[in-house]
């Protein structure tokens, strides 16, 4: 456990078990004037997230002290929104799908090309960086759309009848992300940026669209909210109003 990179950059903990492949991230990561950490366990990246301001995570899921899926689901719950990107060699799309439902920003199977991780890091951080000042200028709570409210502070869905939905960290940016251009179709690139190489063929974020459907389902007419446009992507079927 060691810091491998004094600069003045984001700060950056890489976590896998595997030093040669922890070495070949932080070599990559190094040129971008990051400053970075690497962690073999769990136990050493906590140490990380107490005694640091880490602004993203490269986590492993299979881990000698635990699942990074544990992880990430118990960083969310505590409220943490430091970037997190799983690195794993599950691949199948609900291993994806539920990587991002338990609230991380990010998904690359291994093995995978250096420069790919690079880029969505750097995405990641870019959109770290923006969304702090897109919440301080707007003083709304509330996102109205057909039968329901989008808490916008507490990340919450709430039904007519103040029912309360959760929502995962992926599906509460997704819904967001149509409620910012409602009536508009969007690409799957447009709606996950951060993946937009592999948008064309990574079918999680459809898996997304249909889990995050099926919740606004549970009110009348809420099934018929986000429409498929055929070979275009997805829209948002429906007028938005701020209070």
């Amino acid at each position: 456990m060691a810091d491998l990179a004094p600069s003045r950059g984001a700060t950056i903990v890489v976590v896998d078990d595997d030093a040669d492949i922890r070495d070949l991230i932080v070599g990559q990561l190094r040129q971008e004037n990051y400053r970075l950490f690497g962690a073999s366990n769990l136990a050493e990246l906590r140490q990380y997230l107490r005694d640091e301001s880490v602004d993203l995570i490269v986590l492993d899921l299979n881990l000698p002290d635990g699942d990074g899926l544990s992880l990430c689901r118990e960083l969310r719950s505590d409220g943490s929104d430091v970037q997190i990107i799983m690195v794993t060699a599950r691949g199948s799309a609900i291993d994806r799908v539920l990587g991002l439902e338990l609230g991380a920003d990010d998904y690359l199977t291994k093995p995978f090309e250096p420069r790919e991780l690079l880029v969505r890091i750097r995405n990641l951080l870019r959109r770290g960086r923006s969304e702090p000042a897109l919440r301080g200028a707007t003083t709304m709570r509330y996102a109205h759309f057909g039968p329901w409210r989008l808490d916008l502070q507490q990340r919450r869905l709430i039904a007519p009848d103040d029912k309360l939905v959760m929502l995962s960290s992926a599906e509460f940016r997704l819904l967001n992300r149509f409620l910012e251009e409602p009536n508009v179709v969007l690409a799957r690139e447009t709606l996950l940026p951060e993946r937009r190489a592999t948008a064309a063929f990574d079918r999680s974020i459809d898996l997304q669209v249909s889990r995050l459907r099926q919740k606004l389902a549970a009110i009348s007419g809420g099934d018929e909210l986000i429409l498929t446009v055929r070979g275009e992507g997805y829209v948002l079927a429906s007028g938005v109003d701020y209070s």
